[in-house]
C-alpha cells in the first residue's frame, strides 16, 4: 500500500536587506522547520516573491501556511502612529506578506499566524494592534526581555469554549514571548482564545470551524515550547492533509 504523502507546508521567510558587510539575504529560525517536520509536514519555504501571480503559483503546490514571525509591522500602514521602539520590517518583506495574507483569506487554506504573523492576519482583517505594549498598556508584564538570547517565558490562560481549549484543555500555559506589540482588538470573525494575566491577547481563532486559522502570539515552534504546543502543530499539519484530499481528487 502507498504511503500517504505528507502534507506540504508554506513558511514565509525573513528578509535581511544589504549592509556594509553583508549581501541580502533570506533567514528563518530552524525551530519552523524541525517543528512542522517533527509533527508530519513537510515545510516549504517561500522567499518574499511580491507578485500574486507567484504568490499564487506557490500556494497552488502547498496545502496549509505558517505565517512566521518577525520584526514589527509598521504601525502607519494600518493608520496608528509610528513609535520610536518600532524595529520595522524590510518593506519588501512587508509588502508580500501584505500579499500573501489576502490570498491565505481568499483560500482559506489552514493557516497559523505566530508572533508578527498573527498581527498581520489580525490587522489584514480589520483588527488593531498596540504599536508599545509598556506605554499603552503600562501595567502590563513583561512580555519581552531584551537581555535574554531566547525567547522570555510568560503565563497564559487557555479560555474556555474555545476551539484552543479542544486542543490544549483547560490549562495554563508557560510559553515563550517575545514581542512589545500585540493585538489590541481582534478583527470580525476572530475571536480571542488565549490571553496573558495581564490581560493581553495571546492568541485568535477564526469562529467558523470550517476554516483551521489560529494566530498565536507566543512560539510553539521554540525549543522550550510545550508538548501542548506539538498537538497544536499537529492539529494544524492534520487539517492541512485534509484540505489537501479534495484537491488531490480534483486532480
Amino acid at each position: 500500500m502507498a504511503e500517504q504523502p505528507r502534507p506540504l507546508i508554506g513558511i514565509n521567510v525573513d528578509l535581511i536587506p544589504q549592509s556594509k558587510t553583508t549581501r541580502a539575504h533570506l533567514r528563518l529560525n530552524l525551530g519552523y522547520m524541525d517543528a512542522i517536520l517533527r509533527v508530519g509536514g513537510l515545510p516549504i519555504l517561500m522567499p518574499p516573491y511580491g507578485r500574486d501571480r507567484d504568490i499564487e503559483s506557490f500556494l497552488d503546490r502547498v496545502d496549509g501556511f505558517v505565517l512566521s514571525g518577525g520584526l514589527d509591522l509598521d504601525p502607519r500602514r494600518y493608520n496608528q502612529t509610528m513609535h520610536p521602539s518600532v524595529a520595522l520590517t524590510p518593506e519588501r518583506r512587508e509588502d508580500s506578506d501584505r500579499l500573501l495574507v489576502r490570498h491565505l483569506f481568499d483560500r482559506q487554506m489552514p493557516l497559523l499566524g505566530i508572533g508578527m504573523g498573527m498581527q498581520l492576519m489580525n490587522v489584514y482583517a480589520g483588527g488593531s494592534m498596540y504599536v508599545h505594549l509598556p506605554e499603552e498598556m503600562p501595567k502590563s508584564m513583561p512580555h519581552f526581555d531584551a537581555t535574554c538570547n531566547g525567547p522570555h517565558r510568560h503565563l497564559a490562560n487557555v479560555l474556555p469554549n474555545t476551539r484552543l481549549e479542544e486542543i490544549y484543555g483547560g490549562v495554563e500555559l508557560l510559553v515563550p514571548s517575545c514581542h512589545h506589540q500585540a493585538v489590541k482588538t481582534p478583527a470580525e470573525g476572530f475571536r480571542i482564545c488565549a490571553t496573558a494575566p495581564d490581560g493581553v491577547i495571546e492568541a485568535i481563532e477564526w469562529t467558523d470551524p470550517a476554516w483551521f486559522a489560529f494566530g498565536l502570539q507566543w512560539h510553539p515552534e521554540a525549543e522550550c515550547a510545550s508538548a501542548l504546543d506539538l498537538q497544536l502543530l499537529e492539529c494544524f499539519v492534520q487539517s492541512a492533509a485534509r484540505h489537501s484530499s479534495p484537491m488531490a481528487l480534483a486532480s
